[in-house]
């Protein structure tokens, strides 16, 4: 999986488990600003990434990432 690949998976994970239109997301969407950041939500996604991507992000590194650009760079890290 490429980048790009990732990034669009990510974000349409994103989409998902913050109930938002993956259309209005990008890699510089800021989670706990533009998206409420809540840490049950965070939870889900994480779950998600593991069980969609096959790796394992630990729930702090991904609260800590800013954007959604910055979680694919830790999600890439672990493939």
């Amino acid at each position: 999986m490429d980048r790009k690949e990732l990034e669009a998976k990510i974000i349409e994970l994103v989409a998902m488990s913050y109930n938002k239109d993956a259309s209005e997301l990008s890699v510089d969407t800021k989670i706990k600003e533009e998206l409420g950041g809540a840490s049950l939500l965070m939870v889900g996604l994480v779950s998600e990434i593991e069980n969609e991507l096959d790796v394992l992000i630990q729930l702090q590194v991904a609260a800590a990432c800013a954007t959604i650009g910055e979680l694919v760079d830790k999600v890439e890290e672990q493939m």
